[in-house]
């Protein structure tokens, strides 16, 4: 098998990679890595990923690592393949990018501060940081009030299609909305309909069940 994806299903950046392959109904073989004791720190993963973070991806003799970056080569490279995940006109493409842009440098760093501190440390048995919690929660609200904004104008954040921009939240997403902070999801109609739209595809529900195995 051509491709391979090195990570646990844990990692929200392991589950953008497979959902897109998924979307793309394509095969690969998942390799875990044990974060545990250390084995993402260490060759033989190290020699794929020089920074030491899941995931690490292999097409082929095409090594990357990255998950949005490897989101696109598969969107690129097999776009013939299932869902069409990127606009064929330059301007929804750059529309879609911006998105893409903002969930990277905006959603995820709020996203993933309140997935460690509401999600996976009570998981691991550590203490929830309320003051942590309460600030990433303002921050999260008024990001979705752009959100809302730009949902009423559209169904997905690149345009009347489900794109990356859409699917690169999906795991934020999916940790979030099983927490206490899915009020403010709730909150704004076009926002919640939205990640209920993302939520619900075929693709994510084959990522979920991959993740429970």
């Amino acid at each position: 098998m051509a491709i391979k994806v090195h990570g646990p299903m844990m990692s929200p950046a392991v589950m953008r990679v497979v959902a897109t392959l998924k979307e793309k109904d394509l095969d690969f073989e998942l390799v875990p890595v044990n974060m545990q004791t250390g084995d993402h720190k260490k060759e033989p993963f190290i020699s794929l990923n020089p920074f030491g973070q899941v995931p690490a991806f292999e097409d082929g003799d095409l090594k990357l690592f990255e998950s949005r970056a490897i989101t696109q080569y598969i969107a690129h490279t097999y776009a013939d393949k299932g869902t069409q995940l990127l606009p064929n006109d330059p301007k929804k493409m750059a529309i879609m990018s911006v998105w893409m842009e903002v969930e990277a440098q905006k959603f995820d760093p709020i996203g993933s501060k309140l997935g460690f501190e509401i999600v996976i440390k009570p998981m691991l048995g550590m203490v929830t940081d309320d003051a942590v919690v309460a600030e990433n929660e303002e921050k999260l609200g008024k990001l979705l009030d752009v959100y809302e904004s730009r949902l009423k104008e559209s169904k997905y954040l690149g345009g009347e299609s489900f794109t990356l921009a859409d699917l690169h939240h999906a795991p934020s997403l999916h940790y979030l909305m099983g927490s206490k902070v899915k009020s403010l999801f709730d909150a704004r109609p076009h926002v919640s309909a939205w990640c209920a739209d993302i939520l619900a595809r075929q693709a994510w529900s084959k990522t979920l069940e991959l993740s429970k195995q």
